[in-house]
């Protein structure tokens, strides 16, 4: 007999077990929706006949998505899907539309396919990054931290194309015109002319009882370790050596000769681009990239620049792969003023500023203090500000709006900001960081170089500004525009008594330019107090500034501390596209779809850990396709390059 304690306990479990099974079954009834019963019937019903099997509009077919995988596959579009869905523009006005209950169904249901993946269905694929030589930037840091010189010969190269992620790392675009391989040449003859003998001749004749021939060897294989990112051995310095003693034969001083073999290893593919061994063709199983080419990896995505000495030790040890060693390393390098690189290559591609420095250029007449001064010291704020935002782990909100920025007189005087040094001392010029008491201020949408890159040397575009937001802020491109469509005007003066922004609603009032303009322009609009160079201001043409925005979901808002708000109620969009844009710049090659359960278990992780910065690089280093390899496949070869991009730039069309 079971005492009444025993009975009690087991008469709560039975009732325990036949409630689940009954919240089970009630489960198997009204579970979340079906893509066969509960999804695609709507689509059918409401999307087919514009985009379906006998009708493509957009080169959009949805009916040949069959099951939740293929879906999957194509994140890009079914993202598009989504805004459509959200923003209300799909189907058209004229369309049969679905019931707020069929709407909000298959919103939830793309929202949840797009964020949870099984991973029955993704065999885990790092993808395949092709061999990848070193950009300009790589070079001339790498270049650097060999010699200890601050020569910059690559700067003479030709420019780095992006592609892929929209990134000038990406191996598929690095490619090697026929000048480079003589600037190459020229570049490591002004490089070995500028180090100093003291370190570039790091073991003499004479040393230790070492012959000439032996210091030059030590010399060589000091260097080349470095610039090729690995050990080396007699078969790696032996052409070098070569080419040590044919000068020493012609009588060459024993200086010279080191220089010749050390130019040698500096037009080397090994030290030329990122090399990365394979296995057996056969092999078809990934694997674990090992520790010096971790090192680089490493070392690229923060610095980029090569490994240091620390991380060459622990490669040396065959540790820097486990986790609590590769964790702690991050932790080094973030906070060394090398990662600096971080914010001045991924982020200021991100962001788009480096035409500030190139092809955006305010009219002269019309702007006449924006000067070479103001140029660079606005892309110093956007580097600064990014650099600051990662170096101090905060939050990923922070780049949308923060309380400081960066600025030097220049600036604190062109934003109006009561912070000048002054003075003949040139601290004045120095970027410093300022507490900020307008909420307008702040965060990279005020940046004076994202507000003027994104507009025309005449005026500003809100067009430009409301498509680089949903680009780079929430990785919502529009598709680009129809052809046929009249531009706007060059200025901001008044035509026909209207306003730019008056000029700018009859043009939403055509269907085809309404839906993607009723996204990006009262975005833009929130940044119209804003002039063409980032100052503050509160009148147009002799009309006071309408900053108000709609958003096609409802949201409202006036002035740009109220639109930051919006975007910071989407946080979690954003950091996805900062994640997926991160992992691509990483991994220096372009986001598949395979790839999007790692990006989605980063935002996780991001987002349980309070979305500090840190959290995301860690995660991205941490990640499969960071710290795995592969051989190449059919695919891979037949996959066409990448279409060249501008780094995330606004395109200059307004339409």
């Amino acid at each position: 007999m079971r005492s009444p304690a025993g009975r009690l306990s087991l008469v709560v479990a039975l009732l325990s077990l036949c409630c689940r099974a009954h919240a089970d079954t009630d489960s198997s009834q009204s579970g979340p929706a079906s893509y066969e019963r509960d999804v695609r019937p709507l689509l059918e019903t409401y999307c087919y006949k514009c985009h379906g099997p006998t009708k493509t509009k957009g080169d959009v077919d949805l009916a040949r998505f069959v099951d939740i995988p293929s879906i999957q596959r194509e994140p890009k579009l079914w993202r598009n899907v989504l805004t459509q869905l959200n923003d209300r523009n799909m189907p058209p006005e004229n369309k049969p539309q679905p019931t707020g209950e069929e709407r909000a169904r298959l919103i939830e249901w793309v929202q949840h396919t797009l964020t949870h993946f099984d991973a029955a269905h993704f065999a885990k694929d790092p993808g395949r990054v092709t061999i990848r030589r070193l950009n300009r930037f790589e070079y001339n840091n790498t270049i650097r931290d060999i010699f200890d010189t601050n020569v910059k010969p690559a700067d003479a190269f030709p420019a780095d194309a992006g592609g892929g992620a929209g990134f000038d790392n990406n191996a598929d675009t690095l490619f090697i015109p026929p000048i480079l391989m003589e600037q190459y040449l020229a570049a490591a003859d002004a490089v070995l002319n500028d180090a100093r003998p003291n370190k570039l001749l790091v073991a003499k004749p004479g040393d230790d009882g070492l012959t000439k021939r032996d210091a030059a060897k030590k010399v060589i294989a000091h260097f080349a370790f470095r610039a090729f990112r690995r050990p080396v051995n007699n078969s790696d310095l032996d052409p070098f050596l070569k080419l040590f003693d044919a000068a020493d034969a012609r009588g060459e001083d024993y200086a010279d000769s080191v220089r010749l073999a050390l130019k040698g290893v500096l037009v080397s593919p090994w030290f030329l681009f990122r090399v990365e061994s394979d296995r057996d063709p056969a092999t078809t199983t990934p694997w674990e990239v090992d520790d010096y080419e971790l090192a680089s990896r490493l070392s690229y995505f923060l610095w980029s620049t090569m490994p240091d000495d620390e991380l060459f030790l622990y490669a040396g040890l065959g540790v820097l792969h486990e986790p609590h060693v590769l964790d702690a390393q991050v932790t080094r390098m973030l906070a060394d003023p090398k990662s600096k690189a971080l914010a001045e290559s991924f982020g200021t591609q991100w962001l788009g500023v480096r035409e500030l420095l190139t092809n955006r250029n305010p009219d002269p007449v019309r702007f006449p203090k924006f000067n070479a001064q103001l140029r660079f010291s606005m892309y110093d704020e956007a580097v600064a500000f990014v650099d600051s935002v990662f170096r101090d782990n905060a939050p990923l909100t922070t780049l949308l709006d923060s309380d400081y920025t960066f600025v030097n007189d220049w600036l604190a005087e062109h934003y109006g900001i009561n912070d000048r040094v002054g003075g003949g001392d040139g601290k004045g010029e120095v970027m410093r960081r300022v507490k900020l008491s307008d909420p307008s201020r702040g965060g990279v949408l005020s940046l004076g170089a994202v507000l003027t890159v994104t507009s025309y040397p005449l005026r500003t575009s809100p067009v430009l500004r409301g498509k680089w937001v949903l680009e780079q802020v929430l990785g919502d491109a529009p598709p680009p525009p129809p052809p046929g469509v009249p531009e706007l005007p060059k200025d901001d003066a008044k035509i026909g008594g209207l306003t730019l922004r008056q000029q700018l609603e009859l043009h939403r009032k055509s269907t085809q330019c309404a839906s993607c303009h009723n996204r990006m322009d009262p975005l833009g609009f929130g940044l119209e107090n804003f002039d063409a160079v980032g100052r503050w201001r509160s009148d147009v043409a002799g009309e006071a500034v309408d900053s108000s925005g709609v958003m096609p979901t409802g949201e409202s808002f006036k002035g740009p501390a109220e639109l930051k708000k919006v975007l910071l109620g989407r946080k979690e969009q954003f950091v996805r596209n900062l994640a997926e844009k991160m992992l691509g710049y990483a991994l220096g090659r372009g986001p598949e779809y395979y790839d999007q359960p790692t990006v989605q278990e980063i935002c996780d992780a991001v987002a349980r850990d309070g979305y500090k910065s840190s959290t995301l690089v860690r995660q991205i280093v941490m990640s499969y396709p960071f710290r795995y390899r592969r051989n190449a496949t059919a695919d891979d070869v037949k996959k066409k390059q990448p279409e060249r991009s501008t780094g995330g730039a606004a395109e200059s069309k307004e339409e």
